[in-house]
């Protein structure tokens, strides 16, 4: 073999490391679009910078944008529950709490495997 285990561990670590700098420079550009505090120009300048100059642009946005990243993340999660909760109207977390209900009602020996299976096919179908 006329590739040594080191440089394979290096090889290895510096794709990871490659992997780990496009998720960032993707979660940076998804969080410019993302946040409508933004307007237009500034969007296209921070999407310039973080293109043609990717690692002071990234570290940029990062060192001046990057606390509210977070709390933009889990404002967009909080829209998507709520649109997915509006279009199952509430469905999926009803089937989920009588599934848990079920579930504990056949662990407390009070149903058996059969019944269990029935109920909750029968929850299911909705």
């Amino acid at each position: 073999m006329d590739y040594p285990l080191l440089n394979a561990f290096l090889t290895m670590l510096w794709l990871f490391l490659l992997a780990l700098w496009f998720l960032l420079l993707f979660r940076v550009i998804t969080d410019v679009f993302r946040d409508d505090s933004l307007n237009g120009w500034a969007k296209a300048g921070w999407t310039i910078f973080v293109i043609v100059l990717p690692v002071v642009g990234v570290l940029a946005y990062l060192i001046v944008r990057g606390r509210g990243m977070g709390d933009r993340e889990i404002a967009s999660m909080r829209a998507r529950e709520a649109q997915y909760q509006a279009a199952m109207g509430g469905r999926a977390a009803s089937q989920a709490e009588e599934l848990g209900r079920l579930a504990a009602l056949k662990d407390h020996g009070d149903l058996t495997a059969e019944e269990y299976q029935r109920a909750k096919t029968k929850v299911l179908a909705g």
